[in-house]
């Protein structure tokens, strides 16, 4: 199916996300534009509102009440207290009394927290922390980089269920030999543990009395061109100030997630978000079919209003059925795996932006996806849309 296609449309929302990733997470400009595939000049413009004004920079349909932006203010604050005292209390244990110990921790827990954050907490620059990378570390945390490395490759490929003894016998397997103490050690410091069972959230309830749509798909999933078929459906992620519910909308052809949503409460705004970015950014024909659960978000009279006003059929899968989405359920599968159950999130903020980049930058830009014949599903989209 062909499309039409304007200028990308970027809300307030995605903006403030890109400019984190350059003021929180240390990343240029140009690296965030290339990932993201937006033009450097305008990313630089996003920054220099963003810098001027935080408060109302990106005016607009997402711009905040009065009382709402207070609110907000006042939850970062908190945030960010709480973020410093789990910094505080984390480094309480390793006695860090010179600057070299202050930035190897750092560098130990740089996937936990953020770089400017750990040095107002530790009292350090960044500007040293950086010059410190640069020097390079002793031949003794080299080494442990080394070993974190192949623990980490061995702990994925055991689906995370090995703790340290099975780790050790492994990696001694493979000629890399290292005492079990240690390797609990470095473990315990990167936050690496067998996987125990997690947090269980019910994201769907099909228990009402809203109008069900037709299944249209009928487990038939493929689509032979682009906007052809869209899945969505919800997932769940736990921080230390609570749950976040993200939903997603995916393009089947590509594998791309057209759309997405975070909230820290579940219901038909949050689908309704994500189908409204997917359609801002895809634009797609009539003939568009939508397929996800019988949940009550999608069941919504808003979201039916909106398929409607675009001419995009509703479909709906069997009840109770979990065969009837496996694709998102992959996809979730390996945002948990491959981001969520690698970190400890203490803040919602922090969930969000560490979201926001796997989606946006790794998962639709750069992770090869098998059924695409290894390309990601950015490259996939360019392909089939230059066929057309």
């Amino acid at each position: 199916m062909g499309e039409t296609r304007g200028r990308r449309k970027f809300d307030r929302e995605f903006k403030e996300d890109a400019i984190r990733l350059i003021v929180d997470g240390g990343r240029s400009v140009r690296e965030v534009a290339r990932d993201l595939g937006i033009h450097e000049n305008m990313l630089h413009r996003w920054k220099q509102e963003y810098l001027q004004d935080k408060e109302h920079s990106f005016p607009g349909k997402g711009h905040m009440k009065p009382h709402e932006e207070e609110l907000f203010k006042l939850k970062k604050k908190i945030a960010d207290l709480e973020e410093d005292r789990a910094i505080l209390k984390k480094s309480v244990g390793h006695l860090l009394e010179t600057l070299q110990m202050k930035y190897c921790f750092m560098d130990q827990y740089g996937f936990g927290f953020e770089v400017r954050r750990m040095c107002r907490a530790l009292g350090v620059s960044r500007s040293g922390y950086y010059s410190y990378l640069r020097r390079g570390l002793s031949q003794r945390n080299q080494e442990n980089k080394r070993f974190v490395t192949k623990i980490k490759e061995i702990w994925k490929w055991s689906r995370g269920t090995y703790g340290s003894p099975r780790i050790a016998a492994e990696l001694n397997a493979q000629n890399f030999g290292c005492g079990e103490n240690r390797i609990a050690r470095l473990m315990r410091e990167n936050g690496i543990k067998a996987r125990t069972k997690k947090r269980f959230k019910i994201t769907t309830k099909s228990d009402h009395n809203l109008p069900i749509a037709e299944d249209l798909v009928r487990r038939d999933f493929s689509a032979s061109g682009i906007n052809e078929l869209w899945l969505s459906d919800i997932t769940y992620i736990w921080t230390w100030e609570g749950w976040l519910y993200l939903a997603a909308v995916m393009d089947v052809y590509n594998r791309q997630i057209v759309g997405w949503a975070l909230h820290d409460r579940l219901n038909k705004a949050l689908v309704v978000k994500a189908l409204t970015k997917a359609l801002q950014e895809r634009n797609p024909q009539p003939g568009l079919i939508f397929h996800s659960d019988r949940g009550s978000q999608y069941a919504s009279n808003k979201v039916s209003k909106i398929l409607e006003a675009w001419h995009i059929n509703q479909s709906m899968s069997h009840k109770g059925n979990c065969f009837d989405n496996t694709m998102m359920e992959s996809f979730f599968s390996s945002l948990k795996k491959e981001l969520v159950y690698l970190m400890t999130f203490h803040s919602k903020d922090q969930a969000r932006r560490a979201i926001f980049e796997y989606i946006e930058i790794f998962y639709n830009r750069q992770r090869r996806h098998s059924a695409l014949n290894q390309k990601s599903p950015l490259e996939y989209y360019q392909d089939a849309t230059q066929a057309f």
